[in-house]
Order: structure tokens, then sequence, then C-alpha cells
């Protein structure tokens, strides 16, 4: 706090300081969102857009990474190629992901070693949607919506042909990447093509970076000879063994744009292969830890190493990921005196995901191993979307109504298999309404969804047959080697339970905005939004060793019902302003994992789930809350302008019986200082991670850390039709051991360490 206090006396001093530079007026930038077609100003959301060109000219990052620099935004990672985003606290089936407002259906909700599917290649722009009209398109949006805004299928005529050629280069991995976009109008067509391919090798990490179950528990490390341990820390290496991530994306998509509106379809293809730097085991050691509390999502699989030497020495465990997407989308423009317009898309999606076994590195990971005992399994997601915004908006008020209805059909096949396949239906209708009322500019939405989830339950018989199995081999121990063999069959048998679960949910958000003077804007949000359980809360019946558990759903869940209060004011002096947000999340029902305590595991009668630890999804009424706020002076000058800002985000989470929600992120001070002129444009930001000690029974502490970044852009200018954008990028430039609390992994998975690298793209 001594750290955040000091910077807001800096911003505090700056922003009395002689106006008189400041004489010339900052270029105001409007930025539309997608949503609404309404401009950033006249939004009463709390709603952040981050500019593709940010995104092109920086480094090479997941999703939860690339834009956890955002107030109230964050990420939970797994290695560098899965950064899965969290929104005050909130993440996973919670935060939708979405492309050009359209759900991207992967399996990242399956696990926390699976990615976001996304591609950030040739972006326009990346919004961060809460409130009203985040129910126009999404159902369950407790958390918010992240939209990824890409030009594939183009709205507008293409003006002038555009082709780019990108080269990116980082050192922390030895990685390179490299791209290709191209745009033009070919005989009344928009043809648009994107092509990008990285490869980044393990990261390097730094010194001690990298925590062994023996460092967490002084009293055992004690016990154990320091050569037995020699060899086997992977921190020593200085680099993160299976953290590698290979991805390749392409993109093709052809439009007719006209006085009555547009229609287009497009193409889309990603494949990655990325290792897994954790990957638990079963085992049989629990005794040694007798008397640990093991309460709700606490990442238990700290008590597996990272790589045991007498079991895995050699061995590499990968993934392989492939995802095609099909789009057609149009819009017809209507302007009769009721409906102005009608937006209209069909989305088929089909993802694979296959975890692999690997003996050696040199073994072509591509090919399957199914020679090896644990084989591979495939995670497999294949869906079908229709959808249609029907624009009733005149010049009195904006309203939409919008019809959406999805087929998603889920399996797990393989060694891993932890739930048996599913289908799922949504059927949904939502209502959004802006206008003024009274003194206020009004926002509305509300959204009812009918969801099916089709799901099954295997049950082991052998339980049902061991007393009997017992009492056979005492009266007929003599008994012929074929009696056997059928008891041993017998055992093996499963009893299969369908389940047909239907949720019928109603959500709904308000937001009222006034701006009380030229410079002073307020408004209120109010929403109560449901989300019904996902299939793996529901389903999930097997070990999932990448969270060191045998993970059970709970047939019974009802929908989370999230009651949000949002308090959001803005204030702009000059070029002197202030955003700050307040916010109060009660959920109801709020879906958990709970751990088995080392009573409940020796209690068991039957087995020990193959050595792993006992989670079942429950439920228990929650509370998050917390606040942001954003404080910045600019400052012109004759060849440019400097921009100093200083936010803070902080969100804490309780149960109700006064217990903490795990994993909840901890405060943040992110101090920023832009200079741009010209074709020249320079930022450092500086982010200070407080320690995390508000944690769930079973949780370890997260210390805190310091993240500063530098990004220094130039554009050259060829001549009237060609440039070239140089960016020179840092990152952890203080090579800190660094954390995220909120990841399952935080202790075996560090953050990289300190990262430089340029980027090049050329435009003609």
């Amino acid at each position: 706090m001594k750290r955040l206090f000091s910077a807001l006396f800096i911003v505090s001093a700056l922003s009395t300081y002689n106006t008189s530079v400041n004489s010339n007026e900052i270029e105001e930038v409007i930025v539309v969102s997608s949503y609404t077609d309404q401009t950033l100003g006249e939004l009463e959301n709390p709603l952040h857009v981050l500019k593709g060109d940010d995104v092109l000219m920086d480094s090479t990052l997941s999703l939860g990474e690339t834009i956890s620099s955002l107030l109230g935004v964050s990420s939970s990672d797994f290695g560098s190629a899965v950064g899965q985003p969290i929104i005050r606290g909130m993440s996973g089936s919670r935060v939708k992901i979405m492309n050009n407002s359209k759900s991207l259906r992967d399996i990242s909700s399956l696990g926390a070693d699976h990615m976001n599917e996304v591609d950030l290649n040739d972006i326009q722009q990346i919004e961060v949607v809460r409130g009203p009209s985040s129910l126009l398109y999404s159902s369950g949006t407790i958390g918010g919506i992240i939209n990824i805004i890409d030009n594939t299928i183009a709205r507008k005529d293409f003006k002038d042909s555009k082709l780019s050629i990108g080269l990116e280069s980082q050192s922390v991995n030895d990685g390179d990447s490299h791209d290709f976009s191209y745009q033009n109008n070919i005989g009344g067509f928009n043809l648009s093509l994107a092509y990008k391919d990285s490869e980044f090798d393990n990261f390097d990490i730094p010194s001690g970076a990298v925590l062994h179950t023996e460092e967490e528990h002084h009293d055992e490390e004690e016990q154990h000879g320091e050569e037995e341990h020699e060899g086997e820390h992977e921190e020593d290496l200085g680099y993160l063994p299976n953290s590698d991530f290979k991805s390749t994306s392409k993109r093709i998509g052809l439009s007719k744009v006209g006085d009555w509106g547009y229609f287009g379809f497009s193409y889309k293809n990603s494949e990655s292969l990325f290792g897994i730097p954790f990957h638990g085991e079963g085992h049989e050691d629990h005794d040694e830890h007798e008397g640990e509390d093991h309460y709700d999502e606490e990442a238990h699989h700290d008590e597996d190493e990272l790589h045991e030497e007498g079991e895995h020495e050699g061995e590499r465990i990968f993934s392989n990921t492939e995802s095609d997407i099909f789009d057609v989308e149009g819009s017809y423009i209507v302007n009769n005196s009721w409906l102005r317009k009608i937006n209209y898309f069909f989305r088929s999606s089909d993802y694979l995901h296959t975890e692999q076994h690997a003996e050696e590195e040199g073994e072509d990971e591509h090919m399957g191993h199914d020679d090896h005992e644990e084989g591979p399994t495939n995670f497999e997601n294949e869906s079908k979307e229709f959808g249609a915004i029907f624009d009733l908006s005149n010049d009195l008020f904006s309203q939409k109504i919008s019809l959406n209805y999805v087929e998603e059909d889920i399996s797990i096949i393989g060694a891993e298999a932890f739930m048996r396949p599913t289908d799922n239906e949504e059927l949904s209708i939502g209502y959004y309404l802006s206008k003024e009322f009274l003194m206020f500019d009004m926002d509305f939405g509300i959204r009812y969804d009918k969801i099916t989830r089709n799901g099954s339950l295997a049950h082991h018989e052998e339980e049902h047959h061991d007393d009997e199995g017992e009492e056979e081999h005492d009266d007929d121990e003599g008994e012929e080697e074929h009696d056997d063999d059928e008891h041993e069959k017998e055992e093996h048998e499963e009893e299969i339970d369908f389940f047909n679960k239907d949720f019928s949910k109603t959500s709904f958000a308000i937001n009222f905005g006034r701006q009380i003077n030229d410079n002073l804007n307020i408004s209120l949000g109010l929403s109560r939004v449901e989300r019904a359980p996902s299939s793996v809360e529901l389903f999930m019946n097997g070990p999932h060793l990448s969270t060191g558990r045998f993970e059970v759903g709970n047939t019974n869940l009802k929908s989370e019902t999230a009651n949000n209060i949002d308090l959001n004011l803005y204030y702009q002096n000059n070029n002197f302003s202030f955003k700050g947000n307040l916010f109060s999340n009660e959920v109801d029902n709020y879906i958990y994992l709970q751990d088995e305590t080392e009573e409940d595991h020796e209690d068991e009668e039957h087995g020990d789930h193959e050595g792993l630890i006992l989670s079942n999804y429950l439920q228990n009424d929650a509370k998050l809350e917390g606040y942001e706020f954003e404080i910045s002076q600019a400052f012109s000058f004759d060849r440019g302008s400097l921009t100093l800002s200083l936010g803070r985000d902080s969100v804490s989470g309780e149960f109700k019986n006064g217990k903490n929600i795990p994993r909840i992120v901890p405060a943040r001070n992110i101090l920023s200082l832009s200079y741009s002129e010209n074709n020249l444009e320079a930022n450092l930001t500086y982010k200070d991670v407080e320690e995390q000690n508000d944690i769930g029974d079973g949780e370890s502490m997260t210390e805190d850390f310091e993240m500063l970044n530098f990004v220094l852009r130039k554009t050259f200018t060829l001549n009237n039709e060609s440039k070239i954008n140089v960016s020179i990028f840092g990152k952890n430039l203080l090579d800190e051991v660094a954390r995220n609390h909120s990841s399952f992994v935080k202790n075996q998975v560090p953050l990289p360490g300190r990262n430089y690298g340029v980027k090049l793209k050329v435009i003609f």
C-alpha cells in the first residue's frame, strides 16, 4: 500500500502542473462497440476495448495474459499456451469467450490445462462487456463477455487492397512467429485472408521459481536426504520443461456488400501443440499428509511432483488441438416503420483436443502413441448454432430482439476419460433497450434460456458383489478356473444411469446513467443473471490428473443466480480524469469443488479413487465484492503527448459460512506511462501484485510480485502506400518470480522470466 500512496501522490502533484503546456487539444479516439453500435461514451456498461493494433504489435501471449493488464481482468494460467481470463473473480463457464459476437465452443471449461482456442492475428479489437448488452448475445454471463472482433467477413467494402507481412522473435523461449494477412475488393466481392505460424520453446524462469512438495512442507523436508532430490529440481535448469507451444491459424472470408446489407461466409482453422508442464499422477501416499484439510478447489496436486524421476524419466506429456469453424452471416436492411434490419448467422464448429504421452521427445509428437500404457485421450466438441437479431430501433430509442439455438455434443474418449458423452441444447430469446428515461439514460436487457443437458454416469458393479464373492471363495475354493474368470468379468460390469436435465432461466440487467455536468457522469447498474450448471459440473466422474483429483459431478445441482450491483463514476476536467467502479455480487447456489479430508479418505470402504483426492461438486451461497479505479493526467507538448495513469483493482469472495472462495485474484496496482508523437509510441507499465493471504481451507498463500513491461512502436513510411511498423517489447524486465494465485499450478508453473522481443510488420 505504501507504493500505492506514493504513486497517488505523484499523479496528484502532476495534475496540478501548470496547464500551459496542455493548450493543445488531445485528439479524441472514438471506438464503437460491436454489440450496440454505440460509442464508448454512450455506453453505461462497464466496458473495456483493446485496440487491435495494441495486440498485433505486442508479444504473442495467451488470451488471458493479453488482457490481464485491464482493470478487473486477470488470467489463470497453465503454462504459456493456456491463459483463461478472469473478470472480477469469475472464470470458467461464467465468462463467455466470443468471436464476432458468436460463442467459441472449445473445451476450455473441461479442464484448467485446456486453452481458449482463439486467433488473435489481424484482429480489430477485443471487447470486455458486462451488463445489459451482454445478455443479448450469450447465456450465463455472470462474469461477462470477452468478444474478439476480426474482419474475416467484411461488413463494409474494402476501399483499398492491403497486404501485411509480419515477423516476431522472443528471447525467453527462443521463439519466433510469422504471419501475413490480405484483404481486397475483387469484382465487387471482399476477400480476406490471414495466416500465422508460431513456435516457442520451453520458457526460461528465474532461479528457484519452481516449488516442490518438500519445499512446501518443511517438516517433511528434514526426513529426506539431500541426495534423494539431487537433479530433480527443475528450477536449476533455468527453464520449465514441457512449457513449449506451437500453433498455426488460417482464415479465409468472402462477402458481398450492398444497399440491402451484406452476406458472407468464412472458414477458420487452427492447430496447436503444447507441452503440459504439470500432470498429476495417482499415488498411494496420502498418509504422509495426514491432518491436512483439502477443502474446496485448492490445487491439491501440489503433493504430486512435476516429474517423478523414477516413474516418468524421459516421458513427455503434451496436447494437440485442432479447430474448424465455418461461419455464414449477413444483414438485411428493411428500414420500414418498425423494423430497421435483421442480422443473422450460422456457425458450425468442430474442436478436437488430444492429450498424449511420449517416452522420448524425439518421437513424432503428431502421431498417436497407442502403444503407451496410458494411451491418448480425445476431447471433442461438435456444435451448430443459429442466431438472428432484429433491430427495432427508431429515432426515439434503440431496441433489439435476439433468437438463438445451439446443439452441442461433447465427448471424452481414452485413458483419462472422466466424463461420458453429453448432448446439449439451448434455445434463447433476448431483448435489449436503450433510451432516455426521465433524467437518465437507461439500458435494459432481459434474456430467457431453455437449456437441456443429456448425460449419463457409469457405476462399477464390483462393490455390489464383493461380499458375495468372498463367500463363494470360501465355500468353493476348489472350483474350476473358468468360474474365477466369470467372477472377474462380473466385477467389471458397469451400470449406467441416464439423465435428462432441463433448466429454464431468466436473466435481466438494467443501467441508469446521468451526466451531472460537463465533467461528471455517474451510473448505477443492477442485474440478476442465472447460469445453468455445465456438463462437467453435472456429469464428471473420473480422474482429472491435471488437477490431481478424482472429480465427481452432481446431477442435483441447481442454476446459479448472481445478483449484482454496480456503481460507476467518471470525471474529466481538461486533461485530468478519474474512473471508479464499486460492485457487489451475491451468488446464490455458487458451484464449487470440495476436496475430501484425510479422515474421509481413510474411512472409504471401496478403493481410494486411483490414489487421487476425491473432489465433489457442491453448492453454497457466496458473495464477491470489490472496486476498480483509475486516475490519469495527460500533458501535451509541441511534438507529442504524455499520459500518466494509476489504477487499482481489488476483489474479495466469501461463502456464507465465512470461508474464503479459493483462488480469488489479489489486489493490484497498475502504473502506466505512455508517450506518443507522430509515428512513435512508447508505453511503460508497472504492475504491483499484492500477496494473497485471504485463502480457502487447504490453499496456500501467494507472495506478491512486481511486473515491469515495456513496448516501443515506430512506424516508417516508405511511400504513400507502404509502411513498416517496428515494435520492441520487454516483459518481466525485473526477472521476478511471479505466480498467478488463481492458477491450479502456481507453485510448479510460474510465469516466464525476463523476455525481450521484436516485432516487424510490413504493410503494402
